[in-house]
């Protein structure tokens, strides 16, 4: 099934829910027999539940991790970590490019570029260079005002109450 017309989401603030949110429009667009690729910036660790469930999804799902395992340091980034998002960024221009997806998710890229690991007038090109019918997401926090402006769809998590402020740790199958 092909969308006549793909739009661009933004899904960002600094609340729980960004790549859950996306990661249920990859398990509708499956649903449908869409083929759907998330690239994921920053996320090269331990793998999480979605992770583990995305081959089941499979052809329809493809999930790459890119990143180092552990935390970027968003003061001082080390150069590994922008290599890496600068090579994660040049996969998503081919994937774009390459027609094979339904729906691109780039998990965590607005994250990448508010800490300087890519570009923000290179994730505006790759905004720019989306096919007519693909759908096209950003997730992560602090999206960057001409992200937010270039999109068709903006959405913002905004934490009213988490327990992980009540010392509660990430439990895995719901945030892990």
């Amino acid at each position: 099934m092909k969308l006549e017309q793909g739009f661009i989401q933004v899904y960002t603030g600094n609340g729980k829910g960004k790549t859950t949110a996306a990661f249920g429009l990859a398990l509708r667009a499956a649903g449908r027999e869409m083929m759907v690729c998330m690239i994921q910036f920053m996320k090269g660790g331990v793998p999480s539940g979605e992770h583990l469930a995305a081959p089941m999804l499979a052809p329809y799902l493809t999930v790459i991790r890119t990143g180092r395992e552990g935390r970027v340091n968003r003061e001082n980034p080390d150069p590994e970590d922008v290599r890496l998002a600068q090579e994660a960024l040049l996969l998503a221009k081919k994937t774009l490019a390459g027609g094979e997806y339904d729906l691109v998710i780039l998990d965590e890229i607005n994250g990448a570029a508010a800490w300087g690991l890519i570009p923000v007038d290179e994730v505006i090109s790759l905004m720019k260079s989306k096919p007519f019918n693909l759908e096209l997401v950003l997730t992560g926090r602090n999206a960057h005002e001409r992200i937010i402006a270039a999109a068709d769809l903006v959405t913002e998590m905004v934490e009213v109450k988490h327990y992980f402020k009540a010392g509660v740790p990430a439990r895995l199958g719901i945030e892990k």
